[in-house]
């Protein structure tokens, strides 16, 4: 633990560095200020708040600026479900339905669970209107820190929503971008009629103040701050000390060699062949190389001498993880202090694309 815990250690110090060199309006800009303000001045005119988490870390993308408004009603919706564990994605439901939270784990790329989701809200939508008969349009608002899928999730609402609605006409969808932090307006979507329900799509917002190291930590490996600031190496580094430490990568014990094999490169093959062959130095998701990198791991881990859970061993693993990953990945092995960037960057993205397992960072407290 005490590697991971020096890794933890350095993603926060580098964070608080960028922070403190480029002043408070790096982390808290003002155009979060500004977002802030103008979801406060709407929280009374809304109906419902779906506060969007990202279900890796369901306790750390807490949006804290709901804490100051109690009386608004709420649902925490546990977005990237995909990506996260199973088994604790219903652990942590389940702590919500005991603190009296309505909660809803949901993958926005999943049209059936969108589906399911909608079903879930217009239920609700029908209590709100028990309370309150008037014919209006029903509102909810989507809040919640950068990179919880907000946007996706709004489009996904909307998409299904108005084809199961029978209308016609062009979609208007929220910007959607891989970048933390892009939404920079509140956007309008319609979900459903019948009556009708508007979802408010919000700018992402931190609070003003910095977090701790292991927050900095967990937020930095969802992509919740840019990888720029603490450093796509750092990051990986923490990723791979927790496949090094859990139970996942014991899954890619039974990959074959006929698997993790590179493809033939005889003549005679077909034009798709030829293409496939020119993309996989390159490509790193494809499926023969992100199997190469499952069994690489497997085999390190399940073969490594020391003790993991001593600090100096496991920071030992992790180099040599990161160098033979360069051979995986098709790098060439002269340039190894820029390949170490390109290593962090694919395992990244092959981690946040749930490529390399499915993880909850945030563990259900106990009390």
């Amino acid at each position: 633990m005490a590697a991971r815990e020096s890794v933890i250690r350095a993603i926060g110090k580098a964070v608080k560095a960028v922070a403190k060199s480029r002043g408070s309006e790096w982390w808290y800009t003002p155009h979060m200020a500004a977002a802030s303000r103008a979801i406060d001045e709407r929280l009374p005119l809304v109906d419902l708040v779906l506060e969007v988490r990202d279900a890796r870390i369901p306790l750390s993308s807490e949006c804290l600026q709901l804490r100051n408004t109690p009386s608004v009603s709420r649902i925490i919706v546990l977005n990237k479900a995909d990506l996260a564990d199973r088994s604790q994605t219903k652990e942590w439901l389940s702590f919500f339905e005991k603190q009296k939270c309505m909660a809803f784990g949901v993958n926005s790329h999943n049209r059936d669970n969108i589906r399911e989701f909608l079903t879930f809200l217009q239920a609700k939508v029908r209590e709100l209107k028990k309370k309150d008969d008037r014919a209006h349009a029903i509102t909810f608002m989507l809040v919640g820190i950068p990179n919880v899928g907000k946007s996706a999730l709004a489009n996904s609402l909307h998409q299904v929503g108005r084809i199961s609605a029978a209308e016609k006409g062009r979609l208007k969808h929220s910007s959607v971008t891989p970048q933390p932090g892009e939404t920079k307006s509140i956007t309008s979507l319609k979900i459903a009629s019948h009556p009708n329900i508007f979802v408010l799509d919000t700018p992402s917002v931190l609070i003003p103040h910095l977090i701790d190291d292991e927050i900095c930590s967990k937020l930095a490996l969802t992509g919740a701050i840019k990888d720029s600031v603490a450093g796509e190496i750092n990051i990986a580094e923490y990723f791979l000390s927790i496949l090094n430490l859990g139970e996942e990568y014991k899954k890619w014990a039974k990959l074959s060699s006929s698997e993790t094999g590179a493809v033939s490169t005889s003549e005679g093959s077909s034009s798709l062949g030829k293409k496939q062959k020119r993309q996989y130095p390159t490509d790193h998701t494809q499926d023969f190389i992100v199997n190469n990198v499952r069994r690489t791991l497997f085999d390190m881990v399940s073969s490594f001498s020391g003790c993991t859970g001593n600090g100096e061993d496991l920071a030992r693993l992790i180099q040599e993880e990161f160098e033979v990953l360069q051979n995986v990945f098709h790098l060439p092995l002269e340039a190894k202090e820029c390949n170490f960037d390109r290593v962090a960057m694919k395992l990244l993205n092959l981690y946040r694309t749930g490529r390399l397992g499915h993880y909850t960072l945030d563990h259900v407290p106990c009390d």
